[in-house]
């Protein structure tokens, strides 16, 4: 999923008055129970934290907790507001790429959880100074989509293991071509093939940090940052190969679509891949439940390509927040810590909207899916092995928009890999505080 637009913190003050709304924070009724305000983002997990919410309240009798659900960039333009006024809700969904702006102005509480019985790269997402800032409470992962009757249709067997690499050579590209084909039937490395006329492309390679780029960048050996809450590294060479090995693809090989059609804000890959028009589509898992049920073909999913440094995968994580305000502590961080145990986690994981934080318990997302007729065990088996963060540093939210139209610009071959990386780089390090 993208990320939200820039969050401007000093502005947040001039319109914190209006965007309060009754029910943040806590409170007591007449009965003497005390009510905390849950706030997420997601109406789909909504369901299942409702049934997660009447098993805590039938736990603890004495809490009533209040589900409150706002749109993804409402969430971040309300929460901010209401973290100057010191009316945030008492535990809350909070993103690494959004952790460092809350965490450093001391909006977050420290919690206590054990560490260790957690996905690692969702712990390190949220820990600032040598301290937790927020319970683990799920993580997804890159993965390839793919239509199994645009395979089929081509004859084409998916490889046991895609790999990649700068020069071109690897099993991913040679896949990609086959699938790729013209208005004529023919592939990119026939003679006669028209890059202007296709009908179906191979792959999708498109301005999309999350699921493309960065999985390039490091898989080459690149890196993101030179450490959490650090600076931008990416403009060094193995990362500048791994850039232009997703704009070749486009531009090069052309067994992905132009630039013009897939560029943000407006860009229609997961529009293409649901209508057939792009056979390997990189995809998030949490973007299973918006394109299963509306493809009218099989899905199957694979691993994301082995590179040259075999392969890393981005793997984005969510914390359960406790307000550093709340109006009830206590109450507040046992709820916290309460969802990052085994039964709230098996209860989301079991129902298939989330792989859970905890380690142990990601079987129940899988055969979940296994029952709607789809393996998604190569997310699981990627989390095992490497994976990396979203850039966990301050000022990225006001980065993200000068990002996105940079690397736009790189895709469409204004800027060569170069030069986008280093402009990126340079006003990535300006935006760290």
């Amino acid at each position: 999923m993208l990320q939200s637009p820039p969050i401007r913190w000093a502005g947040a003050l001039l319109c914190a008055a209006t965007l309060i709304l009754s029910g943040c924070g806590s409170g007591s009724g007449d009965s003497g129970k005390v009510t905390l305000t849950y706030r997420l983002w997601d109406d789909q997990q909504k369901v299942g934290y409702e049934k997660v919410m009447a098993a805590f309240e039938k736990a603890n009798p004495g809490i009533d907790v209040k589900i409150e659900l706002l749109p993804y960039d409402q969430y971040w333009t309300k929460l901010t507001a209401d973290a100057v006024a010191g009316t945030a809700p008492d535990v809350f969904w909070m993103s690494p790429t959004q952790f460092p702006e809350f965490v450093t102005k001391g909006v977050l509480a420290p919690v206590q959880v054990d560490g260790s019985k957690y996905h690692q790269t969702v712990v390190g997402s949220f820990t600032y100074q040598g301290k937790l800032y927020g319970v683990p409470k799920d993580w997804g992962i890159v993965g390839l989509l793919y239509n199994k009757d645009l395979f089929d249709k081509a004859g084409v067997t998916m490889p046991d293991k895609l790999t990649w690499a700068a020069d071109g050579s690897g099993t991913l590209l040679d896949t990609a071509r086959k699938l790729t084909v013209d208005e004529a039937g023919k592939h990119p490395d026939e003679p006669g093939f028209d890059p202007a006329k296709v009908t179906t492309y191979g792959f999708a390679s498109w301005n999309h940090y999350q699921t493309q780029w960065m999985n390039w960048v490091s898989s080459n050996g690149g890196k993101l940052l030179d450490k959490p809450f650090g600076s931008y590294t990416f403009n060094d060479a193995a990362s500048v190969q791994g850039l232009q090995f997703g704009v070749d693809l486009v531009n090069k090989h052309h067994v992905s679509p132009p630039a013009t059609q897939t560029n943000p804000p407006t860009g229609k890959v997961t529009d293409m891949f649901k209508a057939g028009k792009v056979a390997m589509f990189p995809a998030n898992n949490a973007l299973l439940p918006f394109v299963a049920p509306e493809a009218n073909f099989e899905i199957g999913v694979a691993a994301m390509p082995e590179g040259p440094q075999g392969r890393s995968v981005n793997l984005n994580g969510l914390s359960e927040a406790v307000s550093a305000k709340s109006a009830h502590p206590a109450e507040a961080m046992k709820l916290a810590t309460w969802l990052g145990t085994e039964e709230p986690q098996k209860m989301m994981a079991d129902g298939g909207y989330v792989f859970p934080a905890l380690n142990g318990l990601s079987q129940g997302y899988v055969d979940y899916w296994k029952s709607k007729k789809l393996d998604v065990s190569p997310f699981q088996e990627e989390s095992e092995g490497q994976t990396f963060p979203l850039p966990v540093t301050t000022g990225f939210t006001g980065f993200e928009n000068k990002l996105n139209q940079i690397l736009n610009e790189m895709y469409l071959g204004k800027l060569t890999p170069q030069q986008a990386a280093d402009q990126a780089v340079a006003a990535g390090n300006a935006s760290v505080k």
